[in-house]
C-alpha cells in the first residue's frame, strides 16, 4: 500500500501550485479510459470519455479539467494500465476558497464518483491521493459520492492504512430504482391503486390526441433526432425561464450534441420519448453504464400538462428498465426533494461531499472543513430566507 505521508513528503517540495501539476482532461488516453470504465467498481455514466470529453470541450462553467490518474506497477507483460481516474478542479474554482485544495469536477450531472478498478480498488484510490498530495494539493473533497458505495470504502481504507480519515461534510438521500423488481408491482406498493388510477384516467385524456406511443431511441443517429425534439421539448417549459434548458446556452447544446450520440455508439445512452399521436408530450436523455442507468433530464410539452406528462414518461421508463436484464439500478441524479420521481423511485441511497485529507495532521484540513461548514450554513440560511419571501409574496 502506498504510504501517502511520506512520498509526498519526497516527491512535493518541487510541486508547482495545486493544479498547475496535473494533466489536463484532454491528455488522457481515450481507449484506456473506456477500458477502465469497463472494469469501474462502481458505475458513473458521468465520467464516461464521450461524456465528459464533451462537457469539457463546450459545456458552460465546465471547462479546462484536470485530472488525477493512478497507474498499476510495470509488469514483465507489458505497460502500466489505468486503475484510477477522477476529473479535478481547485477548491478556489468549486467554492471561491483560497486553499490549497482540489475538488472533484462536476460533470454536468450530480455524480462524481471516480473510476476505480474493481480489481485494484484500494491501490487506486491510493495512487490518486499521491497525485493530489504530489500536486501541492492538501486536501481533496469529494463532490455528489455515495457515502455507503464501494468507492468510498476504498478511499476509507487507503486513509486508514496511512492514519487518516475523510469527513462527510454533508448528505443527502436521492431516489433510486430496483429494477431487478417486476415493474408493476413496484408501481402499485409506490403509488397505490388510486393514485395509479387516475394516472390512466389521465393517460386515456391524452390518447384523444392520439395514440398514446413510448418510443426509443438507441442508434446514434435515432438519438441525433431525438435530441433535437428533447431539446425542443425543454427548452419551451419552465426550465428555459430559468434558464436551465440546455438550448439556451451554445455550449452546452453543444456538448449534449457531441455526447448523446457519442455514448450512444457504445450503447451507452438512449433517448426516450412519450408521444400523443404526432406530438412529442415528454423525453428524457438516460444514461447506461454497465448495470446502472442514469436519468439525467426531462422535458416536457406544458400544454399537456393536465395530463401528467414526466409521470406518464417516467412510469414507461421504470417498465423498459425493469424489462432489461441488463440493468440493476437506475440513479435519478435527482434532488433530494425532487416531487416527480420521489413518490414513483421510493428507493433511496445516501450521497454527499467528503473532505480527504493527503497528510497526517495538517492544519490547512480543519481551516477547510470550517470554510466549507460556513459556506454550506450561508447558503441553506439563504434558500430558507428565499423560500419564506416566496411564500409571503403568494399569501
Amino acid at each position: 500500500m502506498v504510504d501517502l505521508s511520506t512520498q509526498t513528503a519526497a516527491r512535493s517540495r518541487a510541486a508547482s501550485p495545486t493544479g498547475d501539476a496535473l494533466a489536463p482532461l484532454t491528455a488522457v488516453d481515450v481507449e484506456q479510459w473506456r477500458e477502465l470504465a469497463e472494469r469501474a467498481l462502481e458505475p458513473n455514466g458521468y465520467y464516461l470519455p464521450g461524456w465528459a470529453v464533451a462537457v469539457n470541450a463546450f459545456a458552460r462553467g465546465r471547462k479546462g479539467v484536470s485530472t488525477l490518474s493512478a497507474r498499476s506497477e510495470v509488469s514483465t507483460q507489458g505497460a502500466a494500465r489505468l486503475i484510477g481516474l477522477l476529473p479535478v478542479i481547485p477548491i478556489a474554482r468549486a467554492y471561491g476558497i483560497p486553499l490549497p485544495a482540489l475538488a472533484s469536477a462536476e460533470p454536468y450531472g450530480t455524480l462524481c464518483t471516480p473510476l476505480l478498478d474493481g480489481a485494484m480498488a484500494q491501490e487506486a484510490a491510493a495512487g490518486l491521493l499521491l497525485q493530489a498530495a504530489v500536486s501541492g494539493a492538501r486536501a481533496l473533497v469529494l463532490r455528489d459520492v455515495a457515502l455507503d458505495g464501494a468507492v468510498m470504502r476504498a478511499f476509507d481504507q487507503a486513509l486508514q492504512r496511512n492514519g487518516m480519515r475523510s469527513r462527510v461534510l454533508h448528505s443527502r438521500l436521492r431516489a433510486c430504482l430496483d429494477a431487478t423488481r417486476d415493474a408493476d408491482e413496484l408501481l402499485r406498493e409506490a403509488l397505490g391503486p388510486k393514485k395509479l388510477k387516475e394516472l390512466r384516467r389521465q393517460r386515456h385524456r391524452m390518447a384523444e390526441h392520439g395514440p398514446v406511443q413510448f418510443d426509443i431511441a438507441r442508434r446514434p443517429e435515432q438519438v441525433a433526432v431525438a435530441l433535437e425534439t428533447f431539446l425542443s421539448l425543454e427548452a419551451s417549459g419552465w426550465k428555459a425561464s430559468r434558464g436551465t434548458a440546455l438550448n439556451q446556452d451554445e455550449g452546452d447544446a453543444r456538448f449534449i450534441r457531441r455526447a448523446a450520440p457519442a455514448l450512444a455508439e457504445t450503447h451507452q445512452c438512449e433517448i426516450v420519448t412519450l408521444r400523443a399521436g404526432d406530438s412529442p408530450v415528454a423525453a428524457a436523455i438516460v444514461l447506461r453504464h454497465r448495470d446502472r442507468a442514469f436519468y439525467f433530464k426531462l422535458g416536457i410539452d406544458e400544454r399537456f400538462a393536465k395530463f401528467s406528462p414526466g409521470v406518464q414518461l417516467t412510469l414507461e421508463l421504470t417498465r423498459h428498465l425493469c424489462a432489461d436484464p441488463a440493468i440493476a439500478t437506475a440513479d435519478s441524479t435527482a434532488s433530494a426533494d425532487h416531487p416527480m420521481i420521489n413518490p414513483i423511485w421510493r428507493g433511496r441511497f445516501e450521497v454527499g461531499d467528503v473532505l480527504i485529507p493527503l497528510r497526517r495532521n495538517d492544519p490547512v484540513v480543519p481551516l477547510l472543513h470550517a470554510a466549507l461548514a460556513a459556506r454550506n450554513t450561508l447558503r441553506a440560511f439563504a434558500r430558507g430566507a428565499a423560500h419564506l419571501l416566496g411564500r409571503k409574496r403568494r399569501a
